[in-house]
């Protein structure tokens, strides 16, 4: 390989006998290695800068396949590692060649992304497992699978059921996966056959196992302590048990029918996490030397999976505890119905900048305050506590109007905090006795709050309206006060209750104006609920903060 593959590196940079063509987006050839000139019959002139699709790509009959029927083509657009048999290629004779194939993603250079396409001549047909295993080339596509289907999903159940599927049937008929829990016992999570085409799930056989003996010698003990793979048969378990997993596995093999099973340790960055066995019941069907390389390469990005998925729902632990400490519980004000929801960002550790707080005053008035910091990871969780225990200090000792507060916050957060930018809304809910509820607010550049009253009539609170926190700039704030009616309703959300990434703030507005107005008569918690329920964007990946108060 020559020009811009010479920077060519994976599984089949050293794979001898492929083919290997490299091609831009646009599905141009850009490269060939001497091995696919070789069996297509064709000088390099002749390939590179050619439409890869048109200049090979044939049916059974030879005729030219339609793009969009292509697998070629999706693997290309699907910019994902894909694998096929039987494809034909038109050589240069005007013969069709029976080819076997993998597909990989490929950059050669910084902005310059492709395809790699390894093939080989096909000249036995694929079949499940079979006498001889896996050919080189379907070894290589097997691991590049792996690796995408085992790293793209923090789930830890989803990455055990992708990886038997991944091994079974192509390696063997049976697939066992043995794993320790985070208290370190062992469970035997998933127990597989291949049966009619189809994987059967055998959860009899699961469940907890017994601990792994530091002595035993025998296959499945010492894999779980992280030795390398090794074989095993029923004769293996038939003796004088040395473990209680001895037992079990001698179990195993009476109620599966394996006459041979090939065992690898699951291990992560610095524990060994488990077990992937294999087993065939074919008598014949022995487990060699390169099938057992194979299952550990296989057990190690299963071991990099979990390890993942497991690092990422330890964060999301710590990430709810830490916000189950960061949101107040929501003070019992005597005349009002008050509740609060938040739901985390998607995507991130489950915590984030957005808060909601409600709190009395030293005057028996009631502070209401919403607010969000940019981002929806620890720190801005962090930064977020610091402004809403500085808000809380300022807003008890100084008996002044909301605008006066957040104006005393904006400066103080320049210099005693780490948040950079933010922001709020900040509410004075009271009233004279027998008198209807008033509300005196600021708004720091944040989405107005919505008043509904019960029949049905929504208005967004756009006065009192003024810069973010965080700028420099030292403004005039000036509050606003409103009258709410007897059983109206007062919600204060953040930006990503409405907030779309395709579609902007606008439509989200109007949609949350229009479900409030239609729940105004449901019971406060429904009320929130359904709101979050109906008006959050599905493409929306902010974390979300809400509270609503009624006046009864």
């Amino acid at each position: 390989m020559t020009g811009v593959a010479e920077g060519m590196r994976g599984p089949w940079s050293e794979a001898a006998g492929l083919g290997v063509y490299l091609v831009d987006r646009g599905g141009v050839i850009v490269d060939v290695n001497a091995r696919a000139l070789e069996l297509l019959g064709l000088p390099a002139d002749e390939v590179v800068g050619k439409d890869h699709h048109e200049l090979l790509h044939r049916s059974e009959e030879g005729a030219s396949i339609p793009r969009t029927q292509c697998p070629f083509m999706h693997a290309l657009l699907s910019n994902r590692p894909i694998q096929g048999t039987a494809a034909r290629f038109l050589r240069g004779d005007g013969t069709l060649l029976r080819v076997d194939w993998t597909t990989s993603p490929f950059t050669w250079a910084p902005g310059s992304t492709g395809m790699a396409v390894l093939f080989h001549e096909d000249t036995a047909g694929r079949g499940e497992y079979r006498e001889g295993g896996l050919s080189q080339l379907e070894r290589l596509a097997l691991l590049a699978e792996t690796t995408s289907a085992l790293t793209s999903t923090l789930n830890e159940r989803e990455c055990v059921q992708r990886l038997v599927a991944l091994v079974a049937p192509r390696l063997a008929d049976w697939a066992i996966v043995d794993l320790a829990d985070e208290q370190g016992e062992l469970w035997r999570t998933r127990v597989v056959h291949h049966e009619a085409g189809s994987l059967v799930r055998h959860t009899a056989l699961e469940g907890p196992l017994p601990a792994v003996s530091p002595h035993s010698q025998l296959p499945l003990s010492r894999a779980l302590r992280g030795m390398s793979a090794s074989v095993a048969g029923p004769g293996v378990y038939q003796g004088d048990p040395d473990s209680g997993i001895a037992v079990v596995q001698r179990e195993l093999f009476d109620a599966t029918g394996m006459s041979h099973a090939a065992i690898a340790p699951i291990r992560g960055p610095r524990e060994v996490l488990g077990a992937l066995t294999i087993g065939r019941t074919d008598v014949g069907a022995e487990f060699g030397a390169q099938d057992l390389s194979l299952l550990e390469d296989i057990a190690r990005r299963a071991g990099l999976g979990l390890s993942n998925s497991r690092l990422y729902q330890r964060q999301r632990r710590v990430a709810e505890t830490m916000q189950r400490h960061l949101l107040p519980h929501l003070p019992a004000v005597p005349g009002l119905q008050m509740t609060a929801r938040y739901q985390p960002a998607p995507d991130a550790s489950q915590v984030g900048g957005d808060w909601y707080d409600a709190f009395g005053l030293p005057d028996g008035t009631t502070a209401l305050v919403i607010g969000d910091v940019a981002g929806h990871d620890l720190d801005a969780a962090a930064e977020m506590a610091q402004l809403r225990n500085m808000l809380r200090a300022l807003a008890w000792s100084h008996a002044e109007p909301p605008g006066d507060i957040v104006g005393r916050l904006d400066r103080a957060m320049l210099h005693v905090s780490d948040a950079t930018m933010a922001t709020l809304v900040l509410g004075r809910l009271h009233r004279d006795d027998g008198r209807p509820w008033v509300l005196e607010w600021i708004n720091a550049g944040h989405p107005p709050p919505l008043l509904v009253t019960r029949d049905g009539q929504a208005r967004f609170l756009e006065d009192g309206r003024g810069l973010l926190l965080g700028t420099g700039v030292d403004v005039v704030r000036t509050s606003s006060e409103t009258v709410l009616p007897t059983h109206s309703t007062l919600l204060l959300y953040t930006d990503g209750l409405i907030e779309s990434p395709a579609d902007g703030i606008d439509p989200g507005m109007s949609l949350l104006r229009r479900h409030a107005a239609a729940l105004a008569h449901r019971p406060l918690d429904t009320f929130c609920d359904l709101l979050l329920d109906r008006v959050r964007p599905g493409d929306n990946e902010d974390d979300v903060a809400v509270l609503a108060v009624r006046m009864p």
